[in-house]
């Protein structure tokens, strides 16, 4: 099925569907305080305190307990409302739809995956990939060493039976994405829709997932199930909320429990490289725990014992070991002080936590705001030499408390307007990067927050986050020497910014 079938698919499916408004039973109750269900406000202080301090970028957190939100907090500009995406959390999601196909019947765990793909697998077919199964690809137990797929394959399906397989299937924990892509197309092969309008009547309306959420699609035209899903956070809490309690919701069973049960359970051994076992699509966790996780610390970690489930949204992707500050913080700050009774009230406590959880915004970059060389060097042109970035030429034009930089590549033309001491909002200037599918350019700007400071008199460095569909981070150094400029620009991000990475030296253009 193409990716138009699908559209109409999902068109003729919320036609028949009665979509009833979310209603208070569909939402996250929330705790009067964090005390009331066992959790000091002061922990959450804490918590918030260790993240401030290693300057994580952090988007949003949601803690539950027992069911009720005890806390929940957003980085301006991020808000409740606001989508996000979440990376290989998307995973988990495309394994609870294999768990309700499991249990209508239309699909097994010992069903071999080559068998509903005729149309793209080579002949003869590798023995290893012929033997594959539903349960190999949950567990991550394919045959492949490493990701099947690459950006530039055509097919993301196609490409997993023709790389050469390196082991025999169903014996070794290997993450393969490519594996959730072919789990996830099987469903929308099965059904006819797409794997959330699939979930819909099933698990995610009954919750009041929202309605707009969607899946980032790949080169073939299916949901990116591996990665591309695109919510709230408050979304992902539900999902995990359902999960920890075994599949259900209010009351009502709307995961099988036991799928439930085994996928969040060990399945396969995978602590040669540092973690304590995977379910199907779900990891294990210390604690009794298992956890959804994306990258750039996308979290659903889920304590059924303790009756505790953090999640959090941020963009961590090479910030050092941000990631682990975030975890490291939740379990010494906050999961190790849960009490099982409800505990004394702490108002000063919870009075600052609502203070700081209202003003919290993500931190620009670090440094001074004002530097005697921003005189010197504003509004002048610096001509580039040959350098891997195809830029030719710049122009930082500084004002109160904000620059602009002008700058000519490849594409043209270019500015971005960037904050000094604070993060600005705008769009940033390539127009080439991927939209709704991946291989397609969708000719419009990423969102982005880019902010400013001098690290030394001479030389000024540019934070620059994605905040879009996709997320990444360009950090620009830029250094002034005489009538000298040095530049050395990085990037942390999938498939994008490629364009931003190298050193380069230039020099000012003078008026005669």
């Amino acid at each position: 099925m193409d990716q138009a079938d699908l559209a109409g698919a999902d068109l003729a499916l919320s036609a028949k569907l009665e979509v009833t408004p979310m209603t208070a039973a569909d939402s996250l109750p929330r705790a009067l305080t964090p005390e009331s269900v066992g959790l000091p406000a002061q922990s959450i202080l804490r918590f918030l305190d260790r993240l401030e301090a290693a300057r994580v970028c952090m988007h949003g957190f949601l803690l539950l307990r027992r069911g009720q939100i005890a806390a929940e907090g957003y980085w301006s500009p991020w808000t409740a409302e606001r989508k996000h995406r979440m990376y290989s959390v998307s995973k988990s999601f495309v394994s609870l739809a294999v768990g309700l196909m499991i249990d209508e019947g239309k699909l097994s765990l010992t069903d071999r995956v080559a068998d509903y793909f005729p149309d793209k697998t080579p002949q003869p077919l590798h023995p290893y990939l012929a033997e594959a199964t539903v349960r190999d690809l949950l567990m991550m137990a394919t045959p492949h060493s490493c990701n099947a797929y690459t950006q530039m394959d055509p097919d993301w399906v196609r490409a997993f039976f023709e790389k050469e397989p390196s082991h025999p299937p169903g014996t070794i924990f290997a993450y393969d994405t490519a594996a959730t892509v072919v789990l996830g197309s099987i469903v929308e092969r099965l059904s006819g829709q797409t794997f959330l309008a699939y979930m819909r009547p099933r698990l995610l309306d009954p919750i009041g997932f929202s309605a707009d959420a969607w899946c980032v699609r790949t080169p073939e035209g299916t949901s990116w199930g591996g990665s591309g899903v695109i919510c709230t956070l408050q979304d992902l809490a539900k999902v995990a909320a359902v999960c920890l309690n075994g599949g259900r919701w209010n009351g009502r069973q709307l995961l099988p429990q036991d799928y439930v049960a085994a996928a969040t359970a060990k399945q396969i051994d995978n602590t040669i490289g540092g973690n304590c076992g995977y379910g199907y699509q779900i990891w294990r966790e210390p604690e009794n725990g298992f956890s959804f996780r994306g990258m750039g610390s996308q979290l659903a970690y889920c304590y059924p014992d303790q009756d505790f489930v953090f999640t959090c949204i941020a963009d961590t992707q090479g910030a050092g070991p941000t990631g682990t500050v975030i975890l490291d913080a939740m379990r010494q700050e906050l999961l190790s002080s849960l009490s099982e009774q409800p505990l004394p009230e702490d108002p000063a406590a919870y009075n600052l936590l609502q203070e700081r959880l209202a003003a919290l915004r993500i931190l620009p970059q670090a440094g001074d705001l004002v530097s005697p060389t921003a005189d010197t060097v504003s509004g002048i042109w610096y001509e580039w030499a040959d350098n891997p970035m195809g830029i030719s030429r710049s122009r930082l034009t500084f004002l109160p408390d904000s620059l602009i930089w002008d700058y000519t590549n490849r594409q043209g033309d270019n500015r971005l307007h960037i904050g000094l001491g604070d993060c600005l909002a705008g769009p940033f200037p390539q127009l080439n990067y991927f939209g709704e599918q991946i291989g397609t350019a969708s000719g419009t700007r990423y969102a982005c927050l880019a902010s400013a400071a001098w690290v030394e008199p001479h030389k000024i460095d540019f934070l620059i986050y994605i905040t879009d569909d996709y997320f990444g981070t360009l950090k620009v150094s830029m250094a002034f020497k005489g009538d000298e400029l040095a530049v050395y620009m990085t990037k942390v991000a999938e498939w994008f910014l490629d364009e931003y990475q190298g050193f380069a030296g230039g020099r000012a253009v003078r008026e005669p």
